[in-house]
């Protein structure tokens, strides 16, 4: 078998399309929410979870809310308007620096050298802010995480991670690119390189140090066709490097997706079931 990220991207995007719709409104229905809220960066990710949400809800219940920082391009920034405008949903933006610089001055321990623990507040900051609209209008935070991020646990635990739904959270990343030109996403959004944008210059390539089209292709043999890391590498052609790395970020992250574990459950499953 050999796998290639042209196979992998070859899929019936109608079809994609239509079951996302149709979970999406289901979800919403059934949980008497009157529609969805979503953090717009200006990325691939959210303009397809905002661009399938409107198909599902309507425009007019549909909230797009955008928190620039710092490390935010202005491009983002004006490319999330363009989509909502396309979209013709009610947007909002709401800058979290201050809320970052306010946590900074009332932790003790607060260190400007830590760009981890500090990156983090933004999408803990970001995630609040969403719920805040989600209360106000009784609507659903959307996530916006795709497969490919949620399997190496390229996200923030309580942060873009804490969402009610994960309309994409099953398409991986390439696929998010193609399903966002299908939905008329605006091209140069849809291939845009993905980034956190937690500081200033990151990427994601360029943080994980592989690309996402090979991400895909070895998460597609470990995962959905659960391959062994021997024969993940023979189907993929990559490296045994590449291959383990991503093997490593699935099962390293595995706290991650799951909910929060209890001792009795724990304790049970550890020494009673064995």
């Amino acid at each position: 078998m050999s796998l290639t990220i042209d196979k992998l991207l070859n899929v019936d995007y109608d079809y994609i399309t239509n079951r996302i719709v149709g979970f999406i409104s289901s979800y919403v229905r059934d949980a008497g929410a009157s529609g969805a809220v979503i953090g717009l960066s200006g990325g691939v990710d959210s303009s397809v979870t905002a661009a399938l949400s409107v198909k599902a809800l309507g425009a007019d219940n549909v909230i797009g809310v955008i928190m620039p920082s710092t490390a935010t391009p202005r491009l983002d920034v004006d490319d999330a308007r363009r989509l909502a405008q396309m979209l013709g949903i009610k947007y909002y933006e709401v800058p979290v620096d201050g809320i970052r610089d306010a946590v900074a001055k009332a932790i003790p321990i607060f260190s400007p050298s830590d760009r981890l623990a500090n990156g983090n507040i933004l999408p803990r900051a970001r995630m609040t802010i969403l719920y805040y609209f989600a209360n106000r209008f009784n609507m659903m935070v959307m996530g916006t995480g795709d497969k490919s991020e949620i399997l190496i646990g390229y996200f923030t635990k309580y942060g873009d991670g804490g969402v009610d739904l994960l309309p994409i959270g099953d398409v991986y990343k390439g696929q998010v690119r193609r399903l966002g030109i299908a939905l008329g996403v605006p091209q140069d959004i849809a291939m845009k390189p993905s980034s956190p944008r937690l500081w200033e210059g990151q990427t994601a390539e360029g943080e994980l140090g592989v690309s996402y089209d090979d991400v895909d292709v070895i998460l597609h043999a470990l995962v959905d066709l659960r391959m062994t890391p021997e024969e993940a590498m023979r189907a993929t052609g990559k490296p045994e490097s590449a291959v383990m790395a991503e093997g490593r970020g699935v099962v390293n992250s595995e706290h991650k997706r799951r909910k929060t574990p209890l001792p009795r459950n724990w304790l049970r499953n550890r020494f009673l079931y064995k």
